[in-house]
């Protein structure tokens, strides 16, 4: 764009834009003349992908602000309101700068347009979101949340009727209909959508039945008798919409948490971690040092918008931050073994994890008679598996999922991941190791042992500006065309395209026998076992290499996770290497 197109972008933004303070970023842009900078935020318009928007804050098309999402709402109501009605919607948001505006924003513009619409008066976790979609049977959902980004973010994630993110055909129909917005937004202001009953705000009509059901998803309440009052567990909610719920639904189990206050305060600022994500041990710090000052038995964060959660727990006199998986492999067992020995185990039970998840979750799953799925990556995913098993008539029936990155979720009431519910039945499952005089690691290691060692990496590299784009697809497009034929100095036994459902093997045969949706996704399996994953973005030039290490039970525990390890680095360093 010449520096004249982007000062008529910028007039032309400044036309529509009514908040004074983003106005007032792009004018102190224009005024300055720093064209490099309106360059930024306007050679592009902000895009609406398969889960909404997401982007740095700021004036302009190319950032989050009131203007943009007014936008991409209205091509939302365009799109529900192209649908046979009648329709609703509800929306919350999370504790980021500006969040409360943009979810007042959406709001009014599908209440301008005809859609009934309930608003949460503070903030909210995601799950709790997923939960009211599904308690009030609206259309469509809105959560104004960047999950554990950095505090320059912001965005929102749209829902369907179901309560999971929005899936074909309904993600692509919103895209069509965002990108036919031209300027032409409808709104109201608040007085006039209360005043028309169009607009509802609510807290606690969803907030009790929310807490109800976390609390009746208890598989053991003796737990909460027995270990209740003497189990110390430390929580830290990032300064985000944990401390609204978790709090109060574990006093009423019966188990008092000790808060992080520094952290307990919600601040889109973020000013304890230089990243709200609890799979940053940097995060999950003052919790430690917290945990050791009270000799806690757990500690637990979850990410502003609660829907991920991490853990730590003590041993060999230090602090040990679980992984994903680790904690999935924990909660699988709690669950599957809980509901058989209470008799309590539906007759087709089913457990979902995703592509780059742990074998081991797996394992554990066959070893209670579940049947397990995997899907792609990312949570809508699981959500569509339990929509088809709900509609089926084959009597599947889901009973706990999870991904490798910290998000859980038991039961159905909810169709994203959960990180309210999976820390309760966290501390529930500590709470019963407990109580049988073993803890949370001597019972992950009781897992190695039955089942085997096993241990993931994961590897994020982000490339630069529009070279690294091609530098990514090129690399994408070699790894299909001429696939290696050892990673690592390990030989190739396998190699599954997701792009194109098929299964490759040494010998050059090719068989389409994949059946989950195309993904730009390419999964290598090597002569020890061991799996390589290799997955890029599609929204920026970044690309994630997994890979999943094990060794059998047959090998003691401990010169099992020396070989494993052994392996493990010897992988990272040529995925490293890989790409650069």
């Amino acid at each position: 764009m010449t520096n004249e197109d982007l000062l008529t972008a910028a007039k032309s933004y400044l036309d529509r834009e009514e908040h004074p303070t983003f106005r007032q970023d792009v004018l102190d842009q224009v005024k300055s003349a720093n064209f490099s900078e309106l360059s930024e935020r306007f050679y592009a318009s902000l895009s609406f992908g398969t889960g909404g928007l997401r982007g740095a804050l700021g004036g302009g098309t190319n950032r989050m602000n009131p203007y943009m999402v007014r936008s991409a709402t209205q091509g939302l109501a365009n799109y529900v309101n192209s649908r046979q009605g009648p329709h609703s919607a509800v929306i919350a948001h999370d504790s980021r700068n500006y969040s409360d505006v943009f979810a007042l924003e959406a709001a009014l513009v599908l209440c301008a347009n005809g859609i009934k619409t309930w608003l949460f008066r503070e903030l909210r976790p995601t799950p709790e979101l997923s939960f009211a979609v599904r308690q009030l049977k609206t259309t469509t959902g809105i959560v104004v949340t960047a999950s554990h980004n950095p505090p320059e973010y912001n965005g929102y994630k749209v829902y369907w009727d179901d309560g999971a993110q929005v899936l074909p055909p309904h993600d692509e129909g919103i895209i069509s209909e965002v990108g036919k917005v031209q300027g032409v937004v409808k709104t109201m202001t608040k007085d006039q959508a209360l005043n028309s009953g169009l607009l509802v705000e609510i807290d606690e009509e969803i907030d009790t039945p929310y807490r109800n059901m976390v609390k009746s998803q208890s598989l053991r309440p003796e737990a909460f008798v027995a270990q209740g009052s003497v189990f110390k567990v430390v929580y830290s909610p990032l300064h985000g919409t944990g401390i609204t719920l978790l709090p109060r639904i574990m006093s009423e189990l019966g188990l008092e948490l000790i808060p992080v206050p520094e952290q307990s305060i919600p601040d889109g600022n973020f000013p304890t971690v230089s990243s709200p994500n609890p799979e940053e041990p940097s995060a999950m710090q003052m919790a430690m040092d917290l945990g050791s000052k009270v000799g806690a038995g757990l500690i637990l964060g979850t990410d502003p918008d609660a829907d991920r959660i991490g853990i730590g727990v003590p041993w060999e006199g230090k602090w040990v931050l679980l992984n994903g998986n680790q904690l999935g492999a924990l909660l699988a067992d709690y669950v599957f073994s809980t509901l058989r020995e209470k008799s309590r185990m539906p007759p087709k039970p089913v457990f979902i994890n995703t592509i780059v998840t742990t074998e081991l979750h797996n394992r554990i799953a066959e070893a209670y008679g579940v049947q397990t799925f995997r899907v792609l990556t990312g949570f809508k995913y699981i959500g569509e598996k339990i929509r088809q098993f709900e509609s089926g008539s084959d009597g599947l029936q889901y009973v706990f999922g999870g991904e490798e990155s910290y998000g859980f979720l038991l039961g159905t009431s909810v169709r994203d991941k959960d990180a309210i519910s999976s820390a309760a039945i966290t501390i529930e499952m500590a709470l019963h190791h407990a109580s049988q005089g073993r803890s949370v690691m001597q019972a992950l290691n009781a897992l190695y042992e039955r089942f085997g060692f096993f241990q993931e990496v994961l590897i994020s590299k982000t490339l630069k500006g529009q070279s690294g784009v091609l530098t990514m697809r090129t690399f994408m497009k070699n790894l299909r065309e001429n696939p290696p034929d050892k990673v690592a100095g390990l030989k190739l036994t396998r190699l599954l395209d997701f792009q194109s459902s098929t299964t490759r093997t040494p010998d050059g045969r090719v068989v389409k026998n994949l059946e989950l949706p195309a993904s730009d996704v390419v999964q290598f399996y090597l002569e020890d076992g061991s799996v390589v994953t290799v997955r890029p973005s599609g929204t920026e030039p970044k690309i994630k290499f997994y890979a999943s290490c094990h060794e059998s039970a047959e090998t003691p525990l401990e010169k099992a996770k020396t070989n494993v390890h052994t392996t493990v680095e010897t992988i990272k360093t040529f995925l490293d290497r890989w790409i650069s």
